[in-house]
């Protein structure tokens, strides 16, 4: 996140002022992003001599989905930013939802990646996830499918055996995410992992697509386990609480049975739906 001059408080963290410009803020339109399905922008939030980059979502710009309530787009993608940050994973970047220049809408934190500044060259070799040339799985990678790209040649989706990303693929169960493209996950220049674009999630009805298939059959650890059985007992608590100001309690309630069936069969589950991959996959 681009960072300007200090705020007025010295005490504050810089992430604090970050946060505090998103939520208080002047924002100000930078520039839409045309690869989003829904109406999406670059803004600027400014407070005190701050000024922070974010992605703006307005309600009012959510394209109609046949399998989601209108206008509740903005709600889940901040729940699932409640339940990133009960688990104490952080995946999701710090999302409020406040008004904005085209009103009522989902305010995220930006993101920076290696290689955004012009004249970085980030660095050589697979993404975490990647369309490489069939049969040329590099070490420290799982397989997923295999399939044909545009120009006809056989090529195989992979990703990372990495820890992070294994985190986010049980992150992605409990909120039944049903949209976990390749290019929902950013490598920040901090060197974590990020999570966005999680407006479709939180469904009480099994909706999971993801291109994070590679652990599914293996067995979660003990400390990912752990974590859970606290998310399960948080639901019934303040988590709950807020997370009923933005989705509904029938899936509030399915969140909990879904964190419930993870512990009773701590097993990654497998793709035994129709496309169980979003498409396209980035």
């Amino acid at each position: 996140m681009a960072i300007g001059a200090a705020c007025s408080s010295p005490t504050m963290t810089a992430n604090s002022r970050a946060r505090e410009a998103l939520r208080r803020g002047e924002l100000t339109v930078i520039g839409r992003i045309r690869s989003a399905s829904n109406a999406t922008f670059l803004c600027e939030a400014e407070l005190d001599g701050l000024t922070v980059h974010c992605v703006y979502k307005p309600i009012a710009g959510e394209a109609p989905l046949w399998d989601f309530p209108d206008g509740t787009l903005a709600g889940r993608e901040l729940a699932a930013y409640l339940v990133s940050s009960a688990l104490g994973w952080d995946i999701v970047p710090y999302t409020i939802i406040r008004d904005g220049p085209a009103g009522r809408g989902m305010l995220q934190l930006w993101v920076d990646q290696p290689g955004d500044e012009v004249g970085e060259n980030p660095e050589s070799g697979p993404d975490l996830v990647d369309l490489l040339p069939a049969g040329h799985i590099p070490p420290g990678f799982l397989p997923v499918l295999r399939a044909y790209d545009y120009a006809g040649d056989e090529v195989t989706l992979v990703h990372a055996d990495d820890s992070r990303l294994r985190r986010m693929a049980v992150f992605d169960v409990l909120i039944n995410n049903a949209d976990r493209k390749g290019g929902h996950i950013l490598c920040g220049v901090d060197g974590r992992v990020y999570g966005v674009d999680h407006g479709v999630s939180m469904h009480v009805e099994d909706k999971l697509r993801t291109v994070l298939w590679g652990w599914a059959g293996k067995p979660v650890d003990d400390e990912t386990l752990e974590t859970v059985a606290r998310l399960r007992d948080d639901v019934r608590g303040p988590l709950g609480e807020q997370l009923r100001e933005h989705i509904t309690g029938r899936e509030v309630a399915a969140l909990r049975r879904r964190a419930i069936a993870l512990l009773d069969n701590p097993v990654m589950p497998s793709p035994d739906r129709h496309r169980p991959i979003p498409w396209p996959a980035f």
